[in-house]
């Protein structure tokens, strides 16, 4: 009985608890839910970016607001701006100052550098650079060719010099718009020279404290010679840069007080950065014999021309000259020996000697024999052409611009063109003296010609002297200079601008190879004219017919 109304009471209870279970089941997730809810309220409020101030200008939609309420907003507006931009202006000013700081470390640095090392003297404190970016300097010096030459795979990979004084460049890439002589018109390229101009006075005029302490006496006389000379841009003789895209631009500064027979010489380098000094040095040339040697066969008059040349510069203006004469064959020989005898009669200049030779014409042989028949030790050698004339500045560009055992120089001549056609329109032809201009229609700056060089007698022999194979006309210079750029001599290449070749009517033989006979029509076409004239001689008679037609048209029209 009593098991019976359990069970009942159980079967009653259930249901009960069943649904009470359910109820509080779906408390529990309505509360969970609003719990979370609040959860993403407080992260919401808390971690939404504020609007833009900007947005503030409209205020709440449908609001009313005054014209106070606005002008307030545009002000705050304003002053967040200017607060702003004076920011960015102090973080400029210190950037500025910060890289104003990092010039003078790297200015100074030269300064302070030990002169032992020639290389350093930049126009920064070693102390404050970054060892790093002062090695990179240096290694950028030591690939510029400036302490020793780079051996160059041929002619063609050499990076010329072009030569400047204060007012003038000469250039050897003019293409159609350029000159071989310009004023330095571009700025930036007037404030580079006018910097290293200035760079080098300062370098002479403010010798380091190291070099005026020195302990060996030649030494001591030297810094009192440079003591005692203040120098000046009028000064500045000449200079050389050229610019290797890989590594920076090298500076060859020369400088002179007038009537002092010694050149100051400075040798900058700009690596991509500042200023840096590299050597400076006095060259001096009151001793140095420079020996002229010419290889000739007839052409006797064109010899008479260049004894004049030579007596009027080397003998009166000069004087430390020395002349060799390498004369091939019989015809002429006489000639060629009273212009000699009539020139030291009238100068009493005996440093000359002729040599006479019966073979065929070889100007490598003939250079040859007239280096090896100096016998008085090392000298100064010139090799010349009887076509060239010479100004007074070059035979100390050729002494200031060759070192024994270190540096030859191959001087690139400015050829004139055949005056019969540069000056048709004339009356008459200007004197030699007045055909000396660096013009594009006057001539050209050769530098497809390596014939004339100054380099040491010493050198010459050591690298092998010219290749006596050759025959005949051309290619023996260019085996020289090739063999040059393969030694470990730096061979400075630039056009100079008192130098010349005149022009003389070329004959290109029979028994050349072709090689050298392509090469002498080559030349024999470039000698002749610029391109504007030759292309008048080639349209002359298409002008000279329009000439005709408009005279005829002139006839036509005056009245009867």
């Amino acid at each position: 009985m009593n098991f019976t109304r359990l069970c009942a009471i159980i079967l009653e209870v259930m249901p009960r608890r069943g649904l009470l279970i359910k109820v509080w089941t779906r408390r529990l997730l309505l509360g969970l839910a609003l719990f979370f809810s609040l959860i993403s309220l407080l992260y919401l409020l808390e971690c939404t970016p504020r609007p833009d101030n900007d947005s503030l200008l409209l205020g709440i939609p449908g609001k009313q607001y005054g014209k106070e309420y606005y002008q307030a907003l545009l002000q705050e507006q304003e002053e967040h701006y200017l607060t702003r931009a004076a920011s960015l202006k102090r973080q400029i000013t210190q950037l500025k100052k910060e890289l104003q700081e990092m010039s003078e470390k790297l200015k100074n640095v030269q300064e302070r550098k030990s002169p032992s090392q020639n290389v350093g003297g930049a126009l920064s404190s070693k102390e404050n650079l970054p060892n790093d970016l002062l090695e990179f300097l240096h290694s950028q010096i030591d690939k510029a060719e400036v302490s020793m030459g780079a051996r160059v795979p041929s002619e063609y990979a050499v990076v010329p010099f072009e030569s400047f004084t204060l007012n003038k460049v000469y250039q050897l890439e003019m293409g159609l718009t350029r000159h071989p002589e310009e004023k330095v018109v571009r700025k930036d390229r007037r404030d580079d020279f006018a910097e290293a101009i200035e760079a080098g006075l300062e370098v002479l005029n403010n010798p380091e404290e190291e070099e005026a302490n020195v302990d060996n006496d030649d030494d001591d006389e030297e810094d009192n010679r440079m003591q005692k000379h203040t120098y000046t841009e009028n000064d500045f003789v000449e200079g050389y840069y050229r610019t290797e895209r890989d590594k920076g631009t090298l500076y060859e500064l020369f400088y002179k007080k007038e009537f002092v027979d010694e050149f100051q010489h400075v040798t900058l380098f700009r690596p991509f950065g500042p200023l840096m000094k590299v050597k400076s040095e006095v060259i001096d040339i009151s001793h140095q014999i420079i020996n002229i040697i010419v290889p000739l066969s007839g052409r006797t008059e064109a010899f008479a021309q260049f004894m004049q040349n030579f007596r009027d510069v080397c003998i009166q203006q000069d004087r430390h000259v020395y002349l060799t004469v390498v004369y091939f064959g019989q015809e002429g020989l006489e000639e060629v020996r009273r212009i000699l005898e009539v020139t030291a009669s009238e100068t009493h200049f005996h440093n000359y000697t002729l040599v006479s030779l019966a073979d065929e014409f070889s100007r490598g042989r003939g250079l040859d024999m007239g280096a090896r028949t100096w016998d008085k030790g090392e000298v100064l050698m010139f090799f010349c052409d009887v076509d060239i004339y010479i100004s007074p500045e070059f035979l100390n560009s050729c002494r200031i611009n060759t070192e024994p055992g270190k540096k030859v120089f191959y001087p690139v001549v400015f050829s004139l063109y055949n005056p019969a056609i540069v000056y048709a329109s004339m009356d008459g032809t200007p004197t030699i003296e007045q055909q000396l201009v660096h013009k594009k229609d006057s001539g050209f700056w050769r530098d497809f010609g390596f014939g004339m060089t100054c380099q040491y007698r010493s050198d010459f022999l050591t690298i092998g002297g010219f290749d006596l194979d050759v025959k005949g006309w051309g290619g023996e210079d260019v085996h020289l200079y090739r063999r040059y750029l393969h030694s470990d001599l730096i061979v400075v290449r630039t056009p100079v601008s008192s130098l010349f070749h005149l022009w003389h009517e070329k004959h290109c033989a029979d028994e050349l190879t072709p090689e050298q006979y392509r090469m002498c029509i080559q030349s024999k076409a470039m000698n002749e004219a610029s391109q504007a004239h030759l292309g008048m001689l080639v349209f002359r008679e298409e002008i000279e017919a329009h000439l005709r037609k408009q005279a005829y048209r002139t006839d036509s029209d005056i009245p009867d």
